[in-house]
């Protein structure tokens, strides 16, 4: 039993040794296969000096190699609010109109009037926004004072544009301040007389209190007048232009206003009972259809009411900036004025107190609109106030 099981095993470990070893051998062929296929695509890849293509031109089957960044992290930036333009000022504000520039120019002698007690009268004209303004021009006769005269810018009320001439109307009124030693001039305003321009009113556009206060930068460039000693007069809507144009202006020494349309644009609209006016600001209020046209309604339409509106009308009025005032400022109202309230100056006169302006009030019992009932003491007062404020400053 011994010899035949050792010639049984025998043959059966070579049969598993010759298997083995044949297993090695295809083990061995297959990696050699997979090492051959493997090589050309490993070269594709690391090709050292050719960047690397885009991934829509590789060839098909070969990888994509796409490197990677780790961005750190970044705050979203706050968008910047977008800038608000701040609207322009209105025309009429005061504000717009101390933004404007006031050059006038030299006073060029048109004619030559026929002279008075103790002055000479002429026709003269001047530039204001481009148009030709005329005027009347006094100049006191003698030597003339070392700094030259002192100057009043005399502001005339309401005339009917078309009826109005320049040697007309205000001629006591201009004489008596011209005899006693003062340069006087007479604008005209734009659209009356022979000036150039459209007459549109004091009340709704800048217009008139421009052409005045190119006529005061004109009244500085002419050599026969003090530019430092220039005073200012007005009556009715040239008070108005007059106490506008001293919160706007820092060169009015001192002014006088007669029977003046100085009231605030609320009270303007709610206590000056004019024609249809009261009729005017209703409709337009309320939108009505065909109501009467004005200035007020003009402005109404754009801008409310006062009440609807307190902020704008505020801006336009010259009783905001009394504390602006350029300087003293003397009134004269007639109290049986029936053309203007005689409250709109004693309104003032109260205002100008409780601003700390040097101010005076005077009142005509039974006067006019023209203070025809007192208007030799008037003068006289608004003579001692310009001798005081203007000639001896």
């Amino acid at each position: 039993m011994f010899g035949w099981s050792r010639t049984q095993t025998v043959p059966r470990m070579r049969r598993v040794h010759h298997l083995s070893s044949a297993l090695a051998l295809i083990v061995a062929l297959l990696t050699a296969a997979c090492n051959a296929e493997a090589a050309p695509q490993a070269a594709v890849v690391a090709a050292p000096s050719t960047p690397l293509p885009s991934a829509t031109t590789l060839p098909t089957g070969v990888p994509t190699l796409v490197p990677t960044a780790t961005l750190a992290p970044t705050e979203t930036p706050t968008p910047a609010p977008a800038p608000t333009a701040t609207p322009a000022p209105d025309p009429m504000s005061i504000e717009a109109m101390r933004q404007r520039q006031y050059l006038g120019s030299p006073f060029a002698i048109e004619q030559t009037l026929a002279p008075g007690v103790n002055y000479s009268r002429y026709i003269a004209s001047y530039q204001s926004e481009g148009l030709k303004i005329y005027g009347l021009l006094t100049v006191p006769n003698g030597p003339k004072p070392a700094t030259g005269w002192p100057a009043i810018i005399f502001n005339h009320g309401y005339i009917p544009p078309k009826l109005y001439h320049t040697t007309e109307r205000y001629v006591a009124y201009v004489d008596a301040i011209a005899r006693s030693g003062y340069i006087v001039f007479k604008s005209d305003y734009r659209g009356h007389g022979s000036s150039e321009g459209e007459a549109r009113g004091a009340y709704s556009t800048p217009d008139y209190v421009v052409d005045v206060l190119n006529a005061l930068a004109s009244m500085k460039q002419f050599p026969q007048a003090d530019p430092n000693r220039i005073g200012m007069w007005g009556h009715s809507m040239g008070g108005y232009i007059t106490l506008r144009a001293m919160v706007i202006s820092k060169d009015i020494k001192a002014g006088v206003i007669w029977g003046g349309v100085v009231a605030s644009y609320a009270d303007l609209f709610t206590k000056w009972r004019h024609p249809r006016s009261d009729a005017v600001v209703a409709a337009a209020a309320t939108g009505t259809p065909g109501a009467p046209r004005g200035w007020r309604n003009a402005l109404i339409e754009q801008h409310g009411t006062p009440e609807q509106n307190p902020t704008f009308w505020n801006s336009i009025s010259a009783n905001s900036y009394l504390a602006d005032l350029s300087g003293p400022l003397q009134l004269h109202t007639g109290l049986a004025d029936t053309e203007v309230p005689p409250e709109f100056s004693e309104t003032l006169y109260k205002q100008l107190q409780a601003a700390g302006q040097t101010a005076e009030l005077y009142t005509y019992p039974g006067s006019d609109h023209n203070i025809s009932q007192g208007f030799g003491l008037a003068m006289q007062r608004t003579i001692q106030w310009f001798d005081k404020y203007v000639k001896g400053s």
